[in-house]
């Protein structure tokens, strides 16, 4: 059986200038062979040593005192308690002191939990041969232990809560996420199932678009060519590796543009009579969020659905409370929208289900796919508008034996798109104006959205409001904050949740707010929210409305919303 050999001998010498530790060890020589006086036996030939020198100290530099928390193996708690007594001989900083002595309760909590202390380990002898590698692996399950306490104490920090669009969009101005007074979350969408997603879209759709085409690359909308000035642009080659250039930004408008088509499939099979508008706004706002794999603002909803019905042209999804059911005779525009990365799709077509307003609907969306014919680089918007206009007023739909003549909604226009701004400032009207004004450029996203009425062609804002907005120059100038603690609260919700896209009532509910319309009020008085209530025509008139987004490419122009149905 081989000797047993005595483990090395540890000193620690602490420098206090810099607070540097040194390891001192003191390695003791190798055994003298045995003679033959002592062993009875011939005496045998001198074994190899391991070290020729004698006993000699060799010295190992420890790291500082406050860089102990990243030493892979802790120290004994023989040596902590050195490295205490050094501490309180006045040699470490207040800061080196705190962290000693919590690197000594940490060891002292692993020795009392049942793991075998640094002490003992050392203390144990080490068979013959096997060095000090071997005392570092025996001390191991100990390292462990105390290594274990130390983690269960870091993970006891807070986690970040999460939300709705918890994303910081460009011009937010708080990026702190505020859960309301319930403590509410909206839910977290699930993954792929266990085999992972279908090759084709479910019904209802629950997909995400983004694991239908794993490429990466998603249908394109419609091209169309522009006018015969700008035509040039198609046969450019510098143009074409402008747009080659641009393709993966288009890429994703195009993964919005596509959850956009699907979720309007689903929604006109639900739209019938006697559906609760509220379970209609939901379930298009779900469908959403599943098929973009909502995640805070990077991706989702990009304003709130809206579900006018008959005069009310725009601007009205049911607040909290609300019990309205679409009926047979009813006219419906339903408005969405989607976004990634704060690229908008905004896109809008009628419901009915009487066919008495098919000739209100066709003239709308005729007007509209003029508007869009006609859009283009280097197009005057005010031309846009006079080829809307003279497409939509020359249809006629006859109701309840009365002819009406169909009119544009002069106070209703289209309008460009930028990311998280869905009124970006450019203006596309629906009715003739001057010669002047501002023309589209290329690179631009726009709206090309037309709105025909039966009444007055005119709208004017009524009823109770459901969408706000966060006014984008006062977010992007980070106004003072509002005076009130609990507008202040909602006004860093607002921002966490939604930054400059457009949200309603239910989306605070579903926040988990409660009792704000006070809050809210203050805030539109300060100015850092803008309110957009119903817009409405004349009692017993009906509208109807039709909207593509487009974009325009260096080389042509493309309806990024077209699909099947309009």
């Amino acid at each position: 059986m081989p000797e047993e050999q005595q483990p090395p001998l540890e000193a620690l010498s602490l420098d206090p200038a810099n607070g540097e530790v040194s390891v001192l060890r003191a390695c003791p020589s190798p055994p003298r062979p045995r003679t033959r006086e002592q062993s009875g036996h011939v005496r045998a030939t001198p074994p190899t040593p391991r070290s020729a020198a004698p006993t000699a100290l060799t010295r190992a530099v420890v790291p500082p005192i406050p860089a102990l928390s990243r030493l892979t193996r802790p120290l004994s708690p023989l040596s902590l308690s050195l490295l205490q007594s050094a501490a309180d001989a006045g040699g470490l900083t207040k800061a080196q002191k705190k962290r000693a002595a919590k690197k000594k309760a940490a060891a002292a909590a692993a020795a009392g939990e049942g793991g075998a202390p640094d002490a003992a380990a050392d203390s144990q002898p080490a068979a013959a041969g096997s060095g000090s590698d071997d005392d570092d692996d025996d001390a191991a399950p100990a390292d462990s232990a105390a290594a274990a306490a130390t983690k269960k104490k870091k993970k006891k920090k807070k986690k970040p809560a999460g939300g709705e669009a918890g994303a910081a969009a460009a011009p937010a101005t708080a990026t702190a996420t505020t859960k309301g007074p319930a403590g509410a979350v909206p839910p977290s969408y699930p993954g792929p199932p266990k085999g992972g997603w279908p090759s084709a879209q479910t019904d209802p759709p629950t997909v995400p678009v983004a694991a239908l085409f794993k490429a990466g690359h998603f249908p394109p909308g419609e091209f169309q060519a522009y006018a015969a000035d700008q035509a040039w642009r198609e046969g450019d080659a510098e143009k074409r590796e402008q747009e080659r250039v641009e393709a993966p930004i288009i890429d994703e408008v195009r993964r919005a543009a596509e959850a956009h088509r699907q979720v309007r499939a689903h929604a006109r099979k639900i739209a019938v009579p006697g559906v609760s508008l509220t379970h209609l706004v939901e379930e298009v706002e779900d469908r959403v969020r599943t098929l973009l794999q909502a995640k805070g603002m990077e991706s989702g909803i990009a304003f709130p659905t809206g579900v006018s019905l008959n005069n009310i042209a725009a601007h009205w999804t049911p607040n909290a409370g609300d019990k309205t059911v679409l009926g047979a005779d009813d006219v419906l525009k339903l408005d969405f929208g989607t976004h990634i990365g704060g690229r908008i799709i905004d896109c809008a077509f009628t419901i009915a289900h009487n066919p008495k307003y098919d000739p209100l609907l066709d003239a709308v969306r005729a007007a509209t796919n003029e508007g869009i014919r006609a859009a283009g680089v280097d197009v005057r918007l005010a031309d846009i508008g006079a080829a809307v206009q003279e497409v939509m007023e020359a249809a006629e739909v006859e109701l309840g034996g009365k002819t009406y003549r169909v009119k544009s909604i002069r106070n209703l226009n289209g309008h460009s798109i930028a990311p998280y701004q869905i009124h970006a400032g450019k203006s596309v009207p629906i009715v003739r104006g001057g010669e002047a004004g501002p023309r589209m450029e290329e690179g631009e996203f726009y709206a090309i959205e037309t709105f025909g009425s039966t009444g007055r062609g005119f709208v004017v804002e009524d009823l109770e409001t459901s969408h706000y907005m966060r006014d984008f120059e006062a977010a992007a100038v980070r106004a003072p904050p509002p005076r009130l603690p609990r507008a202040r609260q909602l006004l860093a919700t607002i921002d966490a949740h939604f930054g400059t896209l457009a949200f309603c009532r239910r989306y605070l509910d579903r926040l988990g707010e409660e009792k704000y319309l006070m809050a809210l009020r203050s805030l539109v008085e300060a100015g850092a929210i803008n309110p957009y209530p119903p817009l409405v025509d004349v009692k017993g008139s009906y509208t109807a409305q039709y909207e593509h987004t487009l974009y325009l490419h260096p080389t042509r122009k493309e309806v990024l919303s077209r699909g099947d149905d309009f």
